[in-house]
C-alpha cells in the first residue's frame, strides 16, 4: 500500500527519497487504517538533516521510519525511529551528510498500540541494545573515560523533548515552597523559554518530586523511605518503577541522544556547525566545520549565559531537541568507569561523590557536544551557568 510518489533531487550529492506511507503487518486487534489517514509527508533537506513532516498525524498511530538503497527485494533497514501521532504535525528527522549513498525512505503506518499513550511533551525511547562509549577513539576523539565501547540493553522509557525551562521550573518551585519543599533554589534563566540553570543536582531531584506530587504522580526519590523534599542528602534512592518524573540514567541519556544512530560523534552525524547547535565554535577540532567561531553569534547577546530558546535547532531521530549544546544535562548516575561486559539498565556506580552531566552547552566546545562525552568532575552541590536538566519517566499511569 505504498502509493505516494517518488521525489528526485537533481544533484548526485543528494538523496533519492521515496516516501511511502502504508499499513505494517499488525495484530488483528488493530483497527483498519482508512485511506484518509494516508497523508503524504512533506520532505526537505536542511541543516544536515532529512526532515519528514506528516500534516497532520493520526492520533495513536505509530510512524516507523525505514530506508533502503533499492526497491528490489525486502531490503528495508530500521534505524530505530518510531513516533506516535497525536493529531498535530509530526516531524521525523534523520541525519543527512553530503556524499551519503542514495537512499529511499518510507514511513510505515501501524495500527494503534495497546500501550499507554506517550505523555505530552515527551517521546518514547524504544527498548533495545546500543553501543555505549566512544567508537571514534582511534581517530583521536575524546578521553579514556569514554572507553571501552560496550553493549547496553535499555528498557523503553520516556524522555522530555526539551530541557526544563525557566518558566516550568518557576511554576513547580512556587507550588513546592508551600508544600514542604522549602529550600528549592530560585535558579537562573535568560528568559521563560530558555532552559533553567544554576541549580544543584539535589535541587533537581527534589523539584522532580515536587512536580510529581503537584500532578498526582508517584514521587521517585526517597531518603530512608520518606519522600525527599529538603536538604542535601547522598542517601537519596530512586524508585525506578514509580510513574513520576526523574532524571535519566547516563545510559538512557546516551541512547536517546544518539537518536537511533550508531557510532556517530553527534546526534546527527560526525561534524558540527552553529546551524545545528548552540556551542562554542573552535576550529582546532577537525569536525567543527562552523563558519562562525566562538560563542553562537545569534545568542551571544545581553550578557551571559548565552543560552538559546528551547527548540531553536532541529530535533534528533527520536524527536529530542538540544541533545547537543545549549546547556549540559545532569543524569542520575554517580561517575564510574565503564565495564567491558554487556549491561542491562545500568544506573551508575554504587558509591562516589560525583554525578555525571552530558551533552555540551553554550559555553562548551564541539568536543563536549559529542554524544560519548562524559563530565566526571560534577559535584551535586555545585551549580553552573551552563548546566540544566531534562526529565525522564519510566512509565505512565
Amino acid at each position: 500500500m505504498h502509493t505516494n510518489p517518488e521525489k528526485q533531487f537533481p544533484s548526485s550529492n543528494y538523496l533519492t527519497l521515496l516516501v511511502a506511507l502504508g499499513l505494517a503487518a499488525a495484530p488483528a486487534a488493530h483497527a483498519q487504517i482508512a485511506p484518509g489517514e494516508l497523508v503524504a509527508p512533506k520532505m526537505e533537506i536542511s541543516g544536515g538533516n532529512v526532515t519528514l513532516t506528516v500534516q497532520p498525524s493520526v492520533t495513536g498511530r505509530s510512524y516507523k521510519l525505514e530506508y533502503s538503497g533499492t526497491l528490489a527485494g525486502n531490503s528495508w533497514q530500521d534505524p530505530g525511529v518510531v513516533r506516535v501521532g497525536d493529531g498535530n504535525n509530526l516531524v521525523i528527522t534523520t541525519p543527512y551528510e553530503p556524499g551519503m549513498p542514495r537512499r529511499i525512505y518510507r514511513l510505515v503506518l501501524d495500527g494503534p498500540s495497546a500501550a499507554a499513550p506517550t505523555p505530552a511533551g515527551f517521546e518514547q525511547i524504544p527498548a533495545g541494545s546500543f553501543s555505549m562509549g566512544n567508537a571514534l577513539a582511534a581517530s583521536g576523539d575524546g578521553a579514556s573515560i569514554e572507553l571501552p565501547v560496550h553493549q547496553v540493553q535499555v528498557s523503553a522509557f520516556y524522555l522530555a523533548k526539551h530541557e526544563v525551562s525557566k518558566a516550568l521550573w518557576d511554576d513547580v518551585r512556587t507550588w513546592g515552597l508551600t508544600h514542604s519543599y522549602t529550600d528549592l533554589s530560585t535558579g537562573g534563566g535568560k528568559a521563560a523559554t530558555h532552559p533553567v540553570h544554576s541549580i544543584t543536582w539535589y535541587d533537581m531531584v527534589k523539584w522532580c518530586n515536587a512536580r510529581n506530587q503537584k500532578e498526582g504522580l508517584t514521587p521517585c526519590y526517597t531518603v530512608s523511605g520518606a519522600t525527599y523534599k529538603t536538604g542535601y542528602s547522598d542517601a537519596v534512592v530512586c524508585n525506578w518503577s514509580a510513574n513520576g518524573y526523574r532524571l535519566p540514567t547516563e545510559a538512557e541519556w546516551e541512547k536517546a541522544a544518539r537518536g537511533g544512530l550508531s557510532g556517530k560523534r553527534f546526534p546527527w552525524g560526525n561534524s558540527i556547525t552553529h546551524i545545528q547547535a548552540n556551542y562554542y565554535g573552535n576550529s582546532s577540532y577537525k569536525y567543527d566545520l562552523s563558519s562562525t567561531l566562538g560563542y553562537h553569534p545569534t545568542y551571544a547577546v545581553n550578557g551571559t549565559p548565552y543560552t538559546s530558546p528551547m527548540g531553536s535547532f532541529a530535533a534528533n531521530g527520536y524527536g529530542l531537541y538540544d541533545m547537543a549544546g545549549n546547556v549540559y544535562e545532569w543524569c542520575w548516575d554517580r561517575y564510574g568507569p565503564y565495564p567491558s561486559a554487556t549491561q542491562t539498565d545500568p544506573r551508575g556506580a554504587a558509591s562516589g561523590s560525583v554525578r555525571v552531566f552530558r551533552g555540551g552547552g553554550w559555553y562548551g566546545d564541539a568536543n563536549s557536544c559529542r554524544v560519548a562525552d562524559r563530565n566526571e568532575y560534577a559535584y551535586p552541590y555545585d551549580s553552573y551557568l551552563s548546566v540544566g536538566f531534562r526529565l525522564a519517566r519510566s512509565s505512565v499511569p
